[in-house]
């Protein structure tokens, strides 16, 4: 029954068999023909039985294995790896599927090798989830061709994985090796210059690229016959919060994220530069009740602890409570904070009815408030309309759109800093806000 299970057959011998029937058929016409019919046909079956033994012959020709991290990258795309190694005495070719989690909706995942007899081949491919949480991923199927490529053989490696999707570390590294070797301008993120020298001075270093060349101490330079600079450090062990709406209004997607899944990724990011910035960073989610609150702390398991709270966010479908974020923010944090708040508001309408609780929040705290654009409504303002249909939708999204400026304009008026990103590019825009807030001495 096995051996039936694991048996298949190859297009060519589906072709062979036809040509065969065919000429049976011609020889009824021309008699003649039969004997060299029968010899023909009889001689593929051998190769066929030939090309059946040599696979079958071996029970276990190839092995194959996945391999990929502990957990993966939401957002982003992750490596996976597959392993195939040919036992048999002759090259093969393969047909590898591997079975994936439910949630990427993919059933064409087919690769193709040719591995040489005795050694191992790598697949690599990616996947970029979409959504955190736990995926399973299924067994591997390889199906070998034999050495005439008339019978396959399927082999079945039960490799069942469960792999948990985190908020996007992979994103938090790469700008974190960007920030260590000075190039994070290649994201985006702009170089801030510092309001004259009120950080206090820490160290003289030699130059690297990227320094400001005004900070040159030019009598150390002499003496260690190199470029040397005086180091300023920020002021230390400041508070910043990542407040991250939970409500409906998160839940509109953007390539494949949702607004929430945008704010946790950015969040992770901004929390690990305040730490490295020596600050204090801490969570707090809310949406109609207070979810999780991490106290702003600046020890070695904090990134791991927030990282561990972001991961189980989800997004709840109600109407986002800020009268209560403003009393658990006078109740858990009492010292002066940067407050990151990452919401949306679609209209002027709908942030009126939370700014007076946005004041209040903002005469004890630094307060951010980060909302995004309505990507869709930007591609409808880029359109030219040739009906008058769409001269009504383009006139609505305009309106949309300036309802947008206005909320900037109206949080501007009392005293309450603001971004209107995209998501794309809602990591960088934040970053830079923080660098700007840190050089300007407001955080």
């Amino acid at each position: 029954m096995q051996f039936i299970r694991s048996l298949y057959f190859t297009q060519y011998l589906f072709y062979g068999l036809t040509t065969a029937v065919g000429l049976f058929l011609l020889a009824f016409v021309f008699p003649a023909l039969l004997l060299l019919v029968k010899v023909a046909f009889g001689v593929f079956v051998v190769l066929a039985l030939l090309d059946m033994l040599a696979l079958f012959s071996q029970s276990k020709g190839v092995f194959a294995r996945r391999s990929m991290a502990e957990k993966l990258s939401n957002g982003s795309y992750n490596d996976i790896l597959i392993y195939l190694e040919n036992k048999y005495a002759f090259p093969i070719q393969a047909e590898i599927i591997d079975e994936l989690p439910f949630q990427f909706q993919k059933r064409d995942n087919l690769f193709k090798a040719r591995v040489e007899s005795g050694y191992t081949q790598v697949i690599h491919y990616t996947l970029r989830p979409t959504k955190r949480g736990s995926y399973r991923f299924g067994a591997i199927n390889v199906f070998v061709n034999g050495p005439l490529k008339l019978v396959k053989k399927r082999y079945r490696f039960a490799q069942d994985q469960e792999v948990p999707v985190y908020p996007s570390f992979l994103q938090m590294q790469q700008y974190e090796l960007l920030a260590i070797t000075n190039r994070l301008h290649e994201m985006g993120v702009k170089k801030i210059r510092r309001i004259g020298h009120s950080a206090e001075f820490e160290q003289i270093r030699p130059y690297v690229a990227g320094d400001d060349q005004r900070t040159i101490n030019w009598k150390a330079s002499a003496r260690k016959s190199e470029l040397m600079v005086n180091s300023f450090q920020d002021e230390k062990s400041q508070q910043v919060y990542c407040m991250i709406d939970k409500g409906r209004v998160m839940q509109m997607p953007f390539e494949g994220l949702t607004l929430l899944d945008y704010a946790i990724n950015a969040s992770l990011v901004l929390s690990n530069i305040a730490l490295r910035k020596q600050d204090k960073a801490g969570i707090l989610t809310f949406s109609e009740m207070i979810s999780n609150i991490v106290p702003a702390e600046r020890k070695a398991t904090q990134l791991n602890r927030i990282m561990e709270v972001l991961y189980n966010q989800k997004t709840r479908f109600l109407e986002s409570d800020y009268e209560l974020l403003y009393a658990a923010l006078r109740n858990k944090v009492k010292q002066r904070s940067l407050l990151l708040l990452f919401t949306n508001f679609e209209t002027l309408n709908g942030a009126k009815r939370q700014l007076p609780y946005l004041r209040k929040i903002a005469k004890h705290h630094l307060l951010l408030v980060v909302f995004f654009e309505n990507t869709e409504l930007q591609a409808l303002l880029q359109q030219s309309t040739d009906s008058t249909e769409e001269v009504y939708v383009k006139a609505i999204a305009e309106k949309f759109d300036y309802e947008k400026k206005q909320i900037v304009k109206e949080l501007r008026q009392h005293g309450i800093q603001s971004i209107l990103t995209s998501p794309r590019h809602l990591t960088v825009n934040t970053i830079n806000k923080y660098l700007e807030f840190k050089s300007r001495g407001m955080a």
